[in-house]
């Protein structure tokens, strides 16, 4: 038995190990997020409460069947006054009589159909605007989600690539810290460049355990935004080189470009229609509404609890109804709320116009934006290989004491900061990439 459960629960932790994979490129990760985020999720539950409240407002239109059962038991039977003269005694006299009995037990079943309202006809309409307003958010939040994956991943690969710079930098300055120790013991060099290549390389150890502590902290972004929990392992397979080649050099058309393919345009545009509806929906309020019924009943009666022997008599009544609900003079409370709604509807008119138009520039801005951080990007590669090669040379200078220490400073400062903007040159170009994407409503990885 015990070996039994050993094996189910080996067999369960290898279900959840298949569940979150240990290694992802970028566009599995962007794939597993849109499946496993949590935004995502709550987006499709959204639309999953979308089409409950379809069948919800369609019911209503339907036939309603009600019933009910009442149980009576009178402690004390109610007392009746009757004038006396009734039972032959005197005028002013009234004799105490108590009808009824003691217990009662009424059965009753109604079957009520909604005929003509206004507002339900409306109700149906705003079911197709409620169901895209849906549809248009999860559309967004993917959108969303796949730039915050990109974003993440990206950040989660620069962070390891600026800790194999710093890595990288310390082992050669080590090796050049080391050959100026000789230098200074066998006389050749001032005491003062040991130490200030010492400073260097405190410097530069620094800095590289906040870059240990930055890389963590955006795999545990990472892991978030992809629905992980922070113990799991993950991998990433994709380079930063692999990013940049797919990400530099397709430039979207703008210019022919249809703004009202972006998705908030799509969402100001469903706003517009749900605005519209609900001005529609207070006009309807003024209609009269008519609906139609049956019910029928039992009732039984008894001075004891015995409505289940056999002479218990039952007695039936049925009835059929039309209701017709006419709204006449509501002191301009409905006309007041109606001229509000329409003044909301106008408002989201006006609300679409000026994002089509904002949209428009936001999307020419973005392209420019995204060509600026090309020639960025392209510019902070050469001067980054300009100062690895400045600072080699200098480091040869400095050991056959032709440069000083703080001229091999210099370029060592000047390599670091090179370094440091090609890689915020790599986020800032991938970034533009994306939020143009997003912006055109592009969903390729």
């Amino acid at each position: 038995m015990k070996k039994f459960i050993y094996i189910l629960f080996f067999l369960l932790g290898i279900a959840n190990a298949q569940e979150y994979p240990s290694s992802l490129s970028i566009e599995e990760a962007i794939n597993f997020a849109l499946e496993n985020n949590s935004e995502i999720i709550n987006a499709k539950r959204e639309i999953e409460k979308g089409y409950k409240e379809k069948w919800k407002t369609i019911s209503i239109g339907l036939p309603q069947i009600s019933a009910n059962f009442d149980y009576t038991n009178f402690l004390e039977l109610p007392v009746s006054l009757i004038p006396a003269q009734f039972f032959g005694g005197q005028e002013g006299d009234f004799a105490e009589v108590s009808f009824g009995t003691e217990q009662n037990i009424v059965a009753s079943a109604r079957i009520k159909q909604l005929i003509f309202d206004g507002s339900y006809i409306v109700g149906l309409k705003a079911i197709k605007t409620y169901l895209e307003i849906s549809d248009n958010t999860l559309k967004k939040t993917n959108l969303e989600v796949r730039k915050l994956v990109n974003n993440a991943y990206l950040k989660t690969l620069i962070s390891k690539a600026n800790i194999d710079f710093i890595n990288k930098n310390i082992k050669s300055l080590e090796d050049t810290l080391s050959e100026a120790k000789k230098l200074y013991e066998n006389g050749f060099t001032e005491e003062e460049s040991v130490e200030q290549l010492k400073i260097t390389l405190s410097e530069l150890q620094s800095q590289r355990k906040f870059a240990y502590q930055f890389s963590l902290l955006s795999m545990d972004v990472l892991k978030v935004s992809l629905g992980y929990k922070e113990v799991d392992k993950l991998n990433l397979t994709s380079s930063l080189e692999t990013i940049i080649n797919s990400q530099t050099f397709d430039i979207p058309i703008v210019e022919s470009w249809n703004h009202n393919s972006n998705i908030d345009i799509k969402i100001a545009t469903n706003d517009v229609e749900s605005k519209r509806l609900l001005y529609k929906l207070e006009q309807s309020k003024s209609l009269p509404k008519l609906s139609t019924f049956i019910s029928g009943a039992y009732t039984g009666n008894n001075n004891s609890f015995a409505f289940n022997e056999s002479n218990q008599k039952w007695f039936g009544s049925a009835l059929f109804g039309v209701s017709l609900d006419v709204p006449i003079f509501s002191s301009l409370g409905r006309s007041a709320s109606s001229q509000k709604a329409k003044i909301s509807y106008e408002q989201s008119k006006t609300k679409l116009e000026t994002a089509q138009q904002q949209i428009k520039i936001a999307a020419k801005n973005a392209k420019a934006s995204y060509e600026l951080a090309i020639d960025n990007f392209y510019v902070t590669k050469n001067n980054m290989n300009l100062a690895e090669r400045i600072e080699n040379k200098n480091q040869i200078k400095f050991s056959q004491g032709i440069a000083s220490s703080f001229e091999l400073r210099q370029a060592q400062t000047q390599l670091y900061r090179a370094q440091k903007n090609y890689l915020d040159a790599i986020q800032n170009l991938v970034s533009k990439k994306i939020g143009l994407e997003t912006l055109l409503n592009i969903t390729k990885n």
